[in-house]
């Protein structure tokens, strides 16, 4: 009987820690295709949830009416797609006309099935472990399951990712999932001895009664308001608060621990204590969101949103764990619910809402959704109890419609897609001009006065003429006409330096940035150049075209959202220097807060036989000017010679221990501002 139990805990525990460890492996495997915007993982997040909605559909059938034959057929196919999965050595393919679809083509194509068989381990050992030992359903598997994958999620960044490469992620990946299937056979095998009849039929609690229909929708709801939360924190921490990548690991974490907490530990969470928990969260966090023009600082603001993540979710969850059916027969439905609701509130936060709202008011509306929760379920409590929630639930809504106002003042243009919010704010402060800004949650990429003729042509922002790309631009080519390559878009800034004869070639993954960048701002218009723009991803689009002969590539995209690695890798490198004239120049612009990408690149740099020189420059406020920092990389010893170029560049920083990022090996661990 012990060994049993350690087979079944054995089963759950390594299900749940392979489950949530393929998790950044496959979505890492994605940037080839869509970039390195935030957007990515919380589209993952779907798939995730979605597929684990179909694993627990599978387990609730299975349940009831056993084909044992097809489990094992299942687990054999399982392990046959993982291995072609594991010795895959390419990045993901297949791109198609949406970025929603390509995730879950991609997803589906390569990790579906094992996900599936994964996903079924929780719920089905819990009615295995039922049928087998004539218990109750042991509800604390369901605990020790997201324990596992809060231990893969903290293992990945920190062990995981700085000393494996992807293939060997790949291929110690496979031989745990042919342990996990041999144990889960060996399980399967024993439970088909059992007696063969529906867990239905099995008098595991005779006191058991029928779950009420409410409480069969609470089990959905309840799931759909903490998934809700974890994916409208994340999109906020990452668009509003810090542009840090891997982000997302916090908010996964606490929503992990919260149903530990409430499955494990009911007890030492008495009901008052947790509603009066998030009560407390949810009027400081209408406080916080009240203040749209406060920038709080950055260790208070992380802490504070995943406080209030943790309230919410540890709420839902005590609610939903409350509320969990006693007959065994029930066990896979509420598990099917709670996967519904889980698949439901990250499809409304990652894919409904940014199609439908062209302001990020996710986080307003899912609080407010989560006091109307408090409402349902307390509504048994008392008048008191049903006024304080009702009034919470009110004051929500009228803050929705407050936000969205507030956020339109001097709001010119206001695009939302996959790929982030974009907005364009006119600021009438500028002495005597009016600038207009184009952000993307809080980060500014791009900024035009609108002045005299001279200053609506001079580049602002990142690329003052005294900047590292103004350096590598204006001291190129001795006079002669030039050829520029700029991955990232923006306003079109860099369109500024175009002189008659010049070619200026923009690639840019956003389709909503260029409609932006010609019609709202004037670069392009007014440049001298002969301006072209290619849309979809530099990288593949680099790769399909000919020898382009570029004086200067610029690679502007690491200010914000996450940090595209790929990228940043040797390949991308040698890709850049093939489409490079003699002689010719690469600017990374990599003006980051929390990521310092000097090392990596002056690595990248020497190891391909290239000099790389920093260049840092102040914010000048008179000139509309920001702090940048840029990466100058070239094999031609005469631009660095240059008195200009000298006199404003620096040896970058080196960081011990720290590898050429590749294509199967990056880690941004050892980069990062804690």
């Amino acid at each position: 009987m012990t060994g049993s139990r350690w087979l079944f805990g054995s089963a759950v525990f390594l299900g749940a820690f392979l489950l949530f460890l393929v998790e950044p492996i496959a979505a890492k495997q994605l940037l080839p295709v869509l970039g390195g915007s935030a957007a990515v993982w919380v589209t993952c997040l779907v798939f995730f949830q979605t597929a684990l909605l179909c694993a627990y559909l599978y387990a609730h059938w299975m349940s009831r009416r056993p084909r044992w034959n097809l489990y094992f057929a299942l687990l054999i196919l399982g392990f046959a797609s993982a291995v072609g999965w594991c010795w895959r050595i390419g990045g993901a393919e297949g791109a198609s006309t949406h970025p929603i679809l390509t995730v879950f083509g991609v997803l589906g194509g390569t990790i579906g099935l094992p996900f599936l068989v994964l996903g079924t381990t929780s719920p089905l050992m819990q009615v295995w472990w039922a049928r087998l030992h004539e218990s109750v359903i042991p509800y604390r598997l369901f605990a020790l399951s997201n324990l596992a994958s809060l231990l893969a999620l903290g293992l990945y960044p920190t062990v995981i990712e700085p000393r494996l490469t992807l293939e060997a992620q790949r291929i110690a990946w496979c031989c745990g999932f042919a342990v996990f299937a041999s144990i889960t056979g060996l399980l399967a095998w024993q439970t088909r001895k059992v007696e063969k009849t529906s867990l239905a039929e099995i008098a595991v609690d005779d006191e058991g009664t029928t779950a009420p229909p409410m409480h069969r929708l609470l089990w959905v709801l309840l799931p759909m308001g903490a998934a809700m939360q974890l994916s409208a924190v994340t999109s906020y921490l990452t668009a509003n608060v810090a542009a840090i990548p891997l982000l997302w690991i916090l908010p996964l974490a606490v929503y992990l621990l919260t149903i530990i907490l409430a499955f494990e530990f009911p007890r030492l969470l008495p009901r008052s204590l947790v509603a009066r928990f998030l009560i407390l969260m949810l009027a400081g966090l209408g406080y916080a969101l009240s203040k749209q023009d406060v920038e709080w600082p950055l260790r208070i603001s992380i802490g504070f949103f995943l406080i209030e993540a943790f309230a919410a979710g540890l709420f839902c969850h005590s609610e939903a764990y409350r509320l969990r059916p006693q007959r065994a027969a029930e066990s896979t439905l509420f598990y099917l619910s709670f996967a519904a609701g889980g698949a439901l509130g990250a499809f409304v936060i990652g894919i409904l809402f940014p199609m439908v709202f062209r302001f990020n008011l996710d986080l307003v509306i899912t609080c407010c959704f989560t006091a109307l929760l408090a409402l349902l379920v307390m509504w048994g409590d008392g008048w008191s109890v049903r006024l304080l929630w009702g009034v919470a639930t009110i004051l929500m809504a009228v803050q929705i419609f407050w936000i969205n106002i507030v956020n339109q003042r001097n709001t010119t243009v206001a695009v939302r897609n996959f790929y982030g919010a974009l907005r364009v704010k006119q600021n009438f402060g500028f002495p005597g001009a009016t600038m207009r800004v184009l952000t993307n949650g809080n980060v500014e990429h791009g900024t035009q006065i609108f002045g005299t003729n001279a200053q609506r042509r001079t580049p602002t922002s990142y690329y003052a003429e005294d900047s590292g790309v103004g350096l590598a631009i204006r001291n190129c080519c001795s006079g002669g006409a030039r050829n520029i390559g700029v991955v990232g878009l923006g306003a079109g800034t860099i369109a500024a330096y175009g002189r008659p004869g010049d070619r200026i070639q923009f690639y840019e993954i956003n389709p909503s940035v260029e409609p932006i960048a010609r019609n709202v701002f004037t670069y392009i218009r007014d440049s001298g150049a002969r301006v072209s723009i290619i849309d979809g991803d530099a990288r593949r689009s680099l790769a399909a075209e000919a020898p382009q002969g570029f004086n200067v590539v610029v690679v502007d995209a690491f200010s914000g959202d996450a940090i595209p690695l790929h990228l940043l890798t040797t390949q991308a490198l040698a890709l850049y220097r093939r489409h490079l004239a003699p002689g010719g120049i690469i600017a990374f612009h990599i003006s980051n807060r929390h990521v310092d990408l000097e090392a990596p690149i002056a690595l990248l740099a020497k190891a391909a036989g290239m000099r790389a020189m920093a260049i840092t420059t102040a914010a000048n406020d008179d000139r509309g000017e920001f702090t940048a920092t840029w990466m100058l990389v070239s094999d031609n010893a005469d631009f660095f010679a240059q008195p200009e170029v000298e006199k404003g560049s620096r040896q970058p920083r080196e960081i011990a221990g720290l590898r050429p990022w590749t294509d199967d090996f990056s880690s941004l661990l050892p980069v990062l501002h804690w």
